[in-house]
């Protein structure tokens, strides 16, 4: 698969009209990508061992996406077989009052992935320059000074998203975006799923409608955030998300070949540890009679 096809350009204008949501690619049908997701997420478990061994880079996925997207089941799918222990899911939705109280990058800033592990944001700072620039009441509940408030806001404000990537990105931090681009149709046949099926009820809510009102609003939104933060070091990918399958299909290969760039590799040891290893080989060869009396070498006079 070409995922190439799917990065913005650093400086390029996006027309998300021009992005098709329900493309598969070479995939007719959801069988065919199925085998090449299964490896795919087989791959990544590898990649991720090196990564948290290596312990140099960290990794950073930032998901958006208009609300049935599919982003929270893409993560759940592409991410099910890594290790707890080396991943960081972070959800934001309306801020605190807390939160409310500081700059806008805060929230986000203090949960950023450490290095060897991979963050994954639900929704992130991208919010300060989409459902903020929609709604207005949104805005003023951040209480800047007037002064700030000038026409030049918004892309003041890209400026210093453009600038916070840059900065981690100097400091090992690598960022890959994805907007699941989601067509107003499908959405509408997954909101009715949701009602019609029990088990889904609790996913509505009735504000998801009035987001979805603000449809063409949210559209030019996107195309003015994803064309002016899309960068060499933390770009934009449009994922085509009509179809689940395939947006997942994507997203795990656009993960492994940034993870596969990093040149990751488990950390060489030294002489005394590859001694401590050939002791605890001999003991464990021995037989259980003999365990307890048996002395590592690096304990000799």
């Amino acid at each position: 698969m070409d995922t190439d096809r799917f990065r913005v350009r650093p400086s390029q204008r996006v027309d998300l009209q021009r992005y098709d949501p329900a493309d598969t690619g070479r995939f007719e049908r959801k069988e065919q990508a199925a085998g090449k997701l299964e490896k795919d997420l087989e791959r990544l478990v590898a990649l991720q061992r090196k990564l948290y061994a290596h312990h140099q880079w960290a990794l950073l996925l930032i998901f958006q996406a208009m609300d049935a997207a599919g982003k929270d089941s893409a993560i759940a799918h592409v991410m099910s077989g890594l290790d707890p222990q080396g991943t960081d899911v972070h959800a934001f939705k309306r801020p605190s009052d807390e939160e409310l109280d500081h700059d806008y990058l805060w929230r986000t800033a203090k949960v950023l992935p450490e290095r060897g592990r991979i963050g994954i944001f639900n929704r992130s700072y991208y919010e300060e320059v989409l459902v903020v620039r929609v709604h207005k009441d949104v805005f003023a509940a951040q209480k800047l000074p007037a002064s700030l408030v000038t026409r030049r806001i918004w892309r003041n404000r890209y400026e210093d998203i453009n600038a916070f990537e840059r900065h981690l990105a100097r400091n090992g931090t690598v960022i890959r975006k994805f907007f699941l681009h989601v067509s107003k149709e499908e959405q509408r046949k997954r909101f009715l799923d949701r009602l019609d099926d029990p088990a889904k009820n609790w996913k509505f809510d009735a504000a998801d409608l009035r987001e979805r009102e603000r449809w063409d609003d949210y559209m030019r939104a996107y195309t003015s955030a994803i064309s002016s933060t899309s960068t060499k070091d933390a770009p934009w990918f449009i994922v085509p998300a009509d179809h689940k399958w395939f947006a997942r299909a994507v997203i795990a290969q656009v993960v492994i070949e940034t993870l596969e760039t990093l040149d990751l590799k488990f950390p060489p040891l030294s002489k005394s540890h590859l001694t401590a290893l050939a002791d605890a080989r001999a003991r464990l060869n021995l037989p259980p009679s003999q365990e307890g009396s048996s002395v590592p070498r690096h304990h000799h006079r």
